[in-house]
């Protein structure tokens, strides 16, 4: 029923201009043809990516769209020269005629392909970009259009093949910062579950917890909203299905059952931060790349925000704990609890999941872990190109509130101790 749930909101969200699921790859050669009769191929380095890149290369060889050369993509996190790189590779590649990319990886791959698309179509600085609807201005201004692009995804984990998000990293500051545009969604993207067998252990769950970060997140932030309803559909339906698998996922990584699971529940994610916004724990997480994975990072922070956020968000939160509690990672009641208390439940209940899965629960426990870490991303959070994940937050900050507030949060995160989150009155 879940699966049979899952597939219906994804066929509603992207419709015939995404192949997913089994057999999805035989489809590539069509939907590139959709797009140009030319194309260059921007592959990610793991092995899943090679082998996914030959059966693409059969398909459009079948719909007969000409490959003009392949590239390497980015690193883990997309660094700002791995996307410096793949412009200058792609403009010494370009076609004479109409042509595409695509771009076949994991979530950094993608996410430096769409960001290298704004350079080699716009110019400029990367900086330019950053924030929230500068390609689509640019492009405006310019009279452009970027070339049209088919993501084929082989993770589970950030859905960055359906989305409006490139995060691009500096590593030379360890901070990560996101472009967020309509523009540079893939028109058409590929993702066949069980490619991701080869995914090992650590990135199949870091990818999980990403995937439930999406739709807590954006289910938190939805209060009150005009479109809360399809909100709660789209994360509850997502969480439900990477809780109730992670584990078997990180157990038996040949479990297709558990693979379409991941599979479906981060593209569940996908759609829904294109229905709203992440907040908290994505937001902390961009000054923590240089010790955490991405997902392993708002796995740990999440539940610090839960408590924080809990008095303004009572119905998600309890929807949350019931699919928690149905997962026996909880023994509390939460239908009888409110406020910080449900807030304080929800939150040791997703710690246990973390410790189930062998995860680190506070900033403490991962290697390399400093007070720096905290003035990072309490600068971070003031940056005015990052805005939009205060704004986001269900109990929304401004900047002369973040040390006290999201201050209280990292300290506890620091230390395991959620008595030391302050609520805002």
């Amino acid at each position: 029923m879940e699966f049979d749930r899952a597939r219906q909101l994804i066929r509603e969200f992207k419709g015939e201009a995404y192949a997913f699921g089994a057999g999805a790859l035989e489809r590539s050669g069509t939907l590139a043809a959709q797009l140009a009769r030319q194309a260059v191929i921007v592959r990610g380095s793991s092995p899943a990516s090679q082998r996914v890149a030959e059966e693409v290369k059969r398909a459009l060889q079948a719909a007969d769209v000409q490959v003009l050369g392949e590239i390497e993509g980015a690193r883990p996190n997309a660094p700002r020269e791995d996307v410096l790189r793949i412009v200058n590779e792609l403009s010494e590649l370009r076609g004479s005629e109409p042509w595409s990319i695509i771009v076949i990886g994991g979530g950094s791959a993608i996410d430096a392909a769409k960001a290298a698309n704004v350079l080699l179509t716009l110019g400029g600085e990367i900086d330019r970009y950053f924030g929230v609807g500068q390609v689509t201005e640019a492009l405006s201004t310019d009279r452009r259009e970027l070339l049209p692009l088919l993501a084929v995804q082989t993770a589970a984990s950030s859905a960055a093949h359906l989305t409006r998000y490139s995060n691009i990293t500096d590593l030379t500051r360890g901070q990560k910062k996101l472009i967020v545009d309509e523009a540079i969604v893939p028109p058409r993207a590929v993702f066949q579950y069980d490619v991701t067998v080869s995914m090992s252990r650590e990135f199949t769950l870091d990818g999980a917890f990403d995937g439930i970060a999406h739709c807590l997140e954006v289910f938190l932030g939805a209060v009150g909203k005009a479109n809360y309803e399809r909100i709660a559909k789209v994360a509850t339906t997502g969480i439900r299905l990477i809780v109730n698998h992670v584990q078997r996922a990180a157990t038996a990584p040949d479990d297709l059952t558990a693979r379409e699971a991941l599979g479906l529940g981060t593209d569940l994610g996908g759609y829904a931060i294109m229905l709203g916004g992440t907040s908290g724990g994505h937001l902390t997480s961009f000054s923590l790349v240089d010790i955490l994975p991405h997902g392993r990072a708002c796995a740990i922070m999440n539940p610090y925000y839960i408590v924080f956020y809990a008095p303004a968000i009572e119905a998600p939160l309890r929807a949350v704990g019931r699919i928690y509690q149905e997962a026996g990672l909880t023994t509390a009641d939460v239908e009888a609890l409110s406020g910080r208390d449900l807030g304080l439940a929800v939150a040791e209940a997703m710690i246990e999941l973390s410790r189930r899965v062998e995860f680190p629960t506070t900033l403490r426990e991962v290697p390399g872990f400093t007070l720096e870490h905290i003035r990072r991303a309490l600068t971070a959070a003031k940056d005015p190109q990052l805005r939009m994940k205060l704004q986001n937050m269900p109990v929304p900050l401004t900047a002369e509130m973040v040390d006290e507030y999201m201050g209280s949060v990292l300290l506890a995160a620091r230390d395991g101790d959620l008595s030391l989150i302050k609520n805002v009155p």
